[in-house]
Protein backbone atom coordinates (compact mmCIF):
# COMPACT_ATOMS: atom_id res chain seq x y z
CA UNK A 1 0.00 0.00 0.00
CA UNK A 2 1.54 3.08 -1.20
CA UNK A 3 2.52 5.70 1.57
CA UNK A 4 -0.29 8.47 2.31
CA UNK A 5 0.68 12.42 0.93
CA UNK A 6 -0.18 15.27 2.49
CA UNK A 7 -1.51 16.83 -0.31
CA UNK A 8 -4.14 14.24 -0.77
CA UNK A 9 -4.70 13.48 2.97
CA UNK A 10 -8.69 14.65 4.47
CA UNK A 11 -7.24 15.02 7.92
CA UNK A 12 -6.71 18.76 8.91
CA UNK A 13 -4.10 18.44 11.66
CA UNK A 14 -1.69 16.69 8.95
CA UNK A 15 -2.72 18.91 6.38
CA UNK A 16 -1.65 22.44 8.42
CA UNK A 17 1.53 20.29 9.81
CA UNK A 18 4.94 21.53 8.07
CA UNK A 19 6.14 19.08 5.49
CA UNK A 20 9.24 18.40 8.32
CA UNK A 21 6.68 17.13 10.77
CA UNK A 22 4.27 15.36 8.46
CA UNK A 23 7.24 13.12 7.04
CA UNK A 24 8.11 12.27 10.85
CA UNK A 25 4.40 10.38 10.93
CA UNK A 26 4.48 9.75 7.07
CA UNK A 27 6.25 6.32 7.23
CA UNK A 28 3.89 5.14 10.30
CA UNK A 29 0.31 5.88 8.97
CA UNK A 30 -1.68 2.99 8.29
CA UNK A 31 -5.12 3.72 6.00
CA UNK A 32 -7.94 1.81 7.93
CA UNK A 33 -11.61 1.21 6.60
CA UNK A 34 -13.74 1.43 9.92
CA UNK A 35 -17.39 0.26 10.87
CA UNK A 36 -20.11 1.77 13.04
CA UNK A 37 -19.27 1.18 16.48
CA UNK A 38 -16.18 -0.25 16.08
CA UNK A 39 -13.75 0.12 19.00
CA UNK A 40 -10.86 2.56 18.53
CA UNK A 41 -10.31 3.03 22.36
CA UNK A 42 -11.15 0.83 25.07
CA UNK A 43 -11.48 2.37 28.14
CA UNK A 44 -8.56 1.83 30.90
CA UNK A 45 -6.75 -0.01 28.30
CA UNK A 46 -3.18 0.82 27.29
CA UNK A 47 -3.08 3.24 23.86
CA UNK A 48 -1.66 1.29 21.10
CA UNK A 49 -2.56 3.02 18.07
CA UNK A 50 -4.21 6.58 17.67
CA UNK A 51 -6.28 7.36 14.69
CA UNK A 52 -6.25 10.34 12.34
CA UNK A 53 -10.19 10.12 10.80
CA UNK A 54 -10.28 11.07 7.47
CA UNK A 55 -13.45 9.87 6.59
CA UNK A 56 -16.54 9.40 9.44
CA UNK A 57 -15.87 10.42 13.15
CA UNK A 58 -15.79 8.62 16.71
CA UNK A 59 -17.42 9.13 19.31
CA UNK A 60 -15.84 9.45 23.27
CA UNK A 61 -18.49 8.44 25.88
CA UNK A 62 -18.30 7.88 29.65
CA UNK A 63 -20.27 4.87 31.46
CA UNK A 64 -21.66 5.67 34.91
CA UNK A 65 -24.62 3.79 37.40
CA UNK A 66 -27.21 5.93 35.02
CA UNK A 67 -25.90 5.05 31.75
CA UNK A 68 -23.56 5.95 28.86
CA UNK A 69 -23.35 10.03 27.77
CA UNK A 70 -20.90 11.47 25.23
CA UNK A 71 -18.11 14.09 26.29
CA UNK A 72 -16.95 14.36 22.91
CA UNK A 73 -16.49 14.01 19.01
CA UNK A 74 -13.69 14.04 16.91
CA UNK A 75 -13.77 13.70 13.30
CA UNK A 76 -10.83 14.85 10.17
CA UNK A 77 -10.06 17.97 12.22
CA UNK A 78 -7.99 16.03 15.19
CA UNK A 79 -6.56 12.71 16.24
CA UNK A 80 -8.50 10.30 18.59
CA UNK A 81 -6.77 9.07 21.87
CA UNK A 82 -4.24 11.32 21.77
CA UNK A 83 -4.93 13.30 25.18
CA UNK A 84 -3.80 11.19 27.22
CA UNK A 85 -0.37 10.34 25.89
CA UNK A 86 0.05 14.51 25.79
CA UNK A 87 -0.50 14.12 29.66
CA UNK A 88 2.33 11.69 30.57
CA UNK A 89 -0.80 8.59 30.71
CA UNK A 90 -1.12 5.64 28.74
CA UNK A 91 -4.66 5.23 29.13
CA UNK A 92 -7.84 6.68 29.63
CA UNK A 93 -11.27 5.65 31.60
CA UNK A 94 -13.45 6.85 28.25
CA UNK A 95 -14.47 4.66 25.38
CA UNK A 96 -13.57 5.97 22.08
CA UNK A 97 -15.62 4.43 18.76
CA UNK A 98 -16.91 4.88 15.71
CA UNK A 99 -19.93 6.84 15.94
CA UNK A 100 -19.91 7.87 11.52
CA UNK A 101 -17.70 4.64 9.60
CA UNK A 102 -15.05 5.74 6.94
CA UNK A 103 -11.62 5.44 6.68
CA UNK A 104 -8.78 6.74 9.40
CA UNK A 105 -5.48 6.87 8.94
CA UNK A 106 -3.73 4.76 12.02
CA UNK A 107 -0.47 5.44 14.13
CA UNK A 108 1.27 3.65 16.82
CA UNK A 109 1.14 5.43 20.31
CA UNK A 110 5.09 4.55 20.08
CA UNK A 111 5.57 6.10 16.69
CA UNK A 112 3.75 9.11 17.36
CA UNK A 113 5.35 9.48 20.71
CA UNK A 114 8.44 9.43 19.07
CA UNK A 115 7.85 12.09 16.43
CA UNK A 116 6.57 14.55 19.41
CA UNK A 117 9.98 13.89 20.57
CA UNK A 118 11.80 14.72 17.48
CA UNK A 119 9.61 17.75 16.88
CA UNK A 120 8.80 20.72 19.33
CA UNK A 121 6.38 21.90 16.54
CA UNK A 122 4.76 18.65 16.05
CA UNK A 123 4.03 18.86 19.94
CA UNK A 124 2.96 21.54 20.36
CA UNK A 125 0.09 21.47 17.46
CA UNK A 126 -1.09 18.31 19.58
CA UNK A 127 -0.98 20.18 22.97
CA UNK A 128 -3.31 22.81 21.21
CA UNK A 129 -5.73 20.36 19.29
CA UNK A 130 -5.82 18.88 23.51
CA UNK A 131 -7.19 22.59 24.07
CA UNK A 132 -9.90 22.63 21.24
CA UNK A 133 -10.78 19.12 23.10
CA UNK A 134 -11.25 20.04 26.55
CA UNK A 135 -12.90 23.41 25.49
CA UNK A 136 -15.80 21.08 23.50
CA UNK A 137 -15.92 18.74 26.76
CA UNK A 138 -16.32 21.96 28.52
CA UNK A 139 -19.23 23.12 26.44
CA UNK A 140 -21.27 20.04 26.17
CA UNK A 141 -20.72 20.59 30.30
CA UNK A 142 -21.85 23.82 29.87
CA UNK A 143 -25.03 23.03 27.37
CA UNK A 144 -26.47 20.00 29.25
CA UNK A 145 -26.58 21.78 32.22
CA UNK A 146 -27.84 24.84 30.40
CA UNK A 147 -30.35 24.67 27.43
CA UNK A 148 -33.33 22.03 26.75
CA UNK A 149 -32.97 18.79 24.58
CA UNK A 150 -34.19 20.56 21.91
CA UNK A 151 -31.12 22.84 21.66
CA UNK A 152 -28.47 20.54 22.62
CA UNK A 153 -30.01 18.21 20.13
CA UNK A 154 -29.44 21.26 17.45
CA UNK A 155 -25.93 21.56 18.52
CA UNK A 156 -24.95 17.80 18.71
CA UNK A 157 -26.86 17.85 14.92
CA UNK A 158 -24.17 20.45 13.45
CA UNK A 159 -21.34 19.09 14.93
CA UNK A 160 -21.83 15.47 13.13
CA UNK A 161 -22.75 17.44 10.17
CA UNK A 162 -19.39 19.57 9.97
CA UNK A 163 -17.74 15.87 10.26
CA UNK A 164 -20.31 14.59 7.32
CA UNK A 165 -19.62 14.49 3.89
CA UNK A 166 -23.18 15.03 2.39
CA UNK A 167 -26.43 16.14 4.37
CA UNK A 168 -27.67 12.23 6.31
CA UNK A 169 -26.61 11.37 9.68
CA UNK A 170 -27.16 7.30 10.29
CA UNK A 171 -28.53 6.81 13.17
CA UNK A 172 -31.23 5.91 15.68
CA UNK A 173 -33.12 6.97 18.38
CA UNK A 174 -31.88 4.82 20.84
CA UNK A 175 -28.51 5.67 19.94
CA UNK A 176 -29.41 9.24 19.80
CA UNK A 177 -30.51 9.37 23.36
CA UNK A 178 -27.21 7.71 24.43
CA UNK A 179 -25.06 10.39 22.94
CA UNK A 180 -27.29 13.29 24.69
CA UNK A 181 -27.88 11.38 27.76
CA UNK A 182 -31.56 11.46 28.03
CA UNK A 183 -34.14 9.12 27.60
CA UNK A 184 -34.97 7.64 24.26
CA UNK A 185 -38.82 8.97 24.49
CA UNK A 186 -37.06 12.63 25.50
CA UNK A 187 -35.05 12.38 22.18
CA UNK A 188 -37.89 11.14 20.02
CA UNK A 189 -39.80 13.77 21.64
CA UNK A 190 -37.17 16.60 20.77
CA UNK A 191 -36.27 14.79 17.17
CA UNK A 192 -40.16 15.47 16.65
CA UNK A 193 -40.26 19.12 17.50
CA UNK A 194 -37.28 20.10 15.71
CA UNK A 195 -38.37 18.16 12.44
CA UNK A 196 -41.87 20.03 12.91
CA UNK A 197 -39.59 23.26 12.44
CA UNK A 198 -38.70 21.35 9.03
CA UNK A 199 -34.76 21.56 10.34
CA UNK A 200 -34.53 17.86 10.18
CA UNK A 201 -35.93 14.91 8.63
CA UNK A 202 -35.88 11.67 10.27
CA UNK A 203 -36.66 8.51 9.13
CA UNK A 204 -35.79 5.23 10.23
CA UNK A 205 -31.87 4.61 10.97
CA UNK A 206 -31.28 8.10 9.81
CA UNK A 207 -31.86 11.90 9.85
CA UNK A 208 -31.11 14.21 7.17
CA UNK A 209 -29.97 18.23 7.80
CA UNK A 210 -32.59 20.27 5.84
CA UNK A 211 -31.58 23.84 7.07
CA UNK A 212 -28.49 23.95 8.68
CA UNK A 213 -28.87 28.01 9.46
CA UNK A 214 -31.76 27.98 11.57
CA UNK A 215 -29.84 24.64 13.16
CA UNK A 216 -27.46 26.82 14.13
CA UNK A 217 -30.10 29.84 15.49
CA UNK A 218 -31.64 27.26 17.88
CA UNK A 219 -28.44 25.87 18.95
CA UNK A 220 -27.56 29.64 20.49
CA UNK A 221 -24.58 29.85 22.04
CA UNK A 222 -24.27 26.25 22.97
CA UNK A 223 -22.42 25.99 19.20
CA UNK A 224 -19.68 27.51 18.03
CA UNK A 225 -16.92 27.95 20.55
CA UNK A 226 -14.95 24.98 19.98
CA UNK A 227 -15.10 25.40 16.46
CA UNK A 228 -13.71 28.99 16.70
CA UNK A 229 -11.21 27.93 19.23
CA UNK A 230 -9.91 25.62 16.50
CA UNK A 231 -9.56 28.04 13.97
CA UNK A 232 -7.97 30.20 16.21
CA UNK A 233 -5.03 27.60 17.48
CA UNK A 234 -4.91 25.41 14.92
CA UNK A 235 -6.21 26.72 11.20
CA UNK A 236 -4.77 30.20 12.26
CA UNK A 237 -1.61 29.09 13.95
Amino acid sequence: MSQPQQSTVRNRLLKVLSPADFSLLQPHLKLIATELRQPLIKPNEPVKQLFFPEFGFGSITTQGSGGKVEIGIIGREGLVGVIPLLLGSDRTPHDHFVQSAGEMLAISSDALCGAMGESASLHKLLLRFAQVQYVQTAQTAFVNATYQIEVRLARWVLMCHDRLDGDELRLTHEFLSTMLGVQRSSATLAVQAVEGHRLIKAQRGRMTILNREALETLADDGYGLPEAEYARLIEGA
